[in-house]
């Protein structure tokens, strides 16, 4: 196998870090308190100040934001919630978590990312709610139907695990009303190491998922710790963001302008580099009112060219094989066929802030290579 002669276009995405994380870290460790405590509760008000929301409930994952979102909107058992195939089989996994049934549905071919038209056409006297998932950071505009699912109380909950950061309109993702989640994954635009975050809708609904979080005990450890006994009023479970995972998120928030600089002009220089290269169409993120999560193209022949560019170095991936097709998730299969061409089209591109303009020209000039 041929190593690529530039590291940073062949290496896996990996953490980008600015440097006060480990310090952070340390002061955590120092505490001797690694649960829930003031440096999760300071990123959860740090995360809905930058926003501009009145709240923001930090979880253990993006997935466990998305369960704890449906759990807490007590949808009717069997309850339809409509969802694009093409995700991370986390969204589906939560929706079948909650009790509920995945109704999927396609997506548009240019964003790989569901339109009002797709969801009002998918409705359903079982529909409970929708999960629009914001592919590759970029805002999904619902205004269309929003009327209609208000009339029907259908709830919108927003998979932004790729958006942090992006707009819909004026509005930042996780402003518009909608309850929405977000993933702080390792290679998420911000990253904790591992969580999530919940924007509630309102203050009750935030003091559900908080109660959710910590297995349906209302009460703080500290309000724990200074009683005999303390009350369990709900279903609940293990979901809490630690304070380490916290201490990190708070850094990397302080740096967010970095992150978003960076990623947006990576993904540009993508946009110029492949222009010209017969065949290869890459995805819209819609730019300018998006940071970029992923660099996302389609090709022909693309197992062939998936092998040309691994045999060389690159870390090229697929995001994502079609869930309708998932032996998991047979009981929800239906004919997707605009999916199905996509999950034989697409292919992921190495797009990360340790990448450089010289990387992504790289890996631009292996990919015309590939498709000659």
């Amino acid at each position: 196998m041929t190593t690529s002669s530039r590291p940073d276009a062949g290496r896996n995405a990996s953490p980008y870090l600015y440097g006060p994380e480990l310090a952070a870290v340390e002061q955590v460790l120092a505490s001797g308190h690694f649960g829930h405590g003031r440096a999760t509760e300071d990123f959860e008000e740090s995360v809905a100040r930058f926003l501009g929301v009145p709240d923001a409930v930090a979880v253990s994952s993006g997935t466990a934001a998305l369960h704890l979102a449906l759990v807490s909107a007590d949808l009717e058992p069997g309850s339809e919630v409509i969802v694009p195939s093409l995700t991370f089989c986390a969204t589906v996994q939560a929706i079948v978590a909650a009790g509920a049934r995945p109704r999927f549905v396609e997506v548009d071919p240019h964003s790989l990312c569901v339109t009002p038209e797709i969801l009002q056409e998918a409705l359903t006297p079982a529909t409970g709610a929708v999960m629009p998932v914001l592919f590759g950071g970029r805002g999904v505009d619902l205004s269309r139907v929003r009327a209609t699912l208000t009339q029907r109380s259908i709830l919108v909950v927003e998979d932004a695990a790729h958006a942090f950061g992006s707009r819909v309109g004026a509005k930042w993702v996780g402003a518009t009303g909608d309850l929405t989640c977000f993933s702080f994954g390792p290679i998420k635009n911000i990253t904790c190491g591992q969580g999530g975050m919940i924007i509630p809708r309102s203050r009750a609904e935030a003091e559900r998922l908080r109660t959710l979080r910590s297995l349906g005990v209302p009460a703080s450890a500290e309000q724990r710790a200074a009683t005999t006994a303390y009350e369990v009023n709900a279903l609940g479970f293990r979901a809490h963001m630690s304070t380490l995972n916290a201490a990190i998120g708070s850094v990397q928030l302080a740096n967010f302008a970095v992150a978003e600089n960076s990623r947006k002009h990576l993904w540009r220089v993508y946009e110029r580099a492949l222009k010209d290269v017969p065949g290869v169409e890459l995805v819209d993120v819609d730019v300018d009112n998006s940071v970029p999560h992923l660099a996302v193209v389609k090709v022909p022949a693309r197992d062939r060219v998936w092998r040309f560019m691994r045999e060389r170095g690159v870390g090229v991936g697929v995001h994502y094989p079609p869930n309708h097709d998932q032996p998991a998730f047979a009981p929800w299969h239906r004919r997707l066929p605009v999916t199905e061409q996509l999950g034989r089209q697409i292919m992921t591109l190495p797009f990360h802030q340790h990448l450089t303009e010289d990387d992504v020209h790289h890996v631009a000039a292996l990919l015309r290579q590939a498709l000659r």
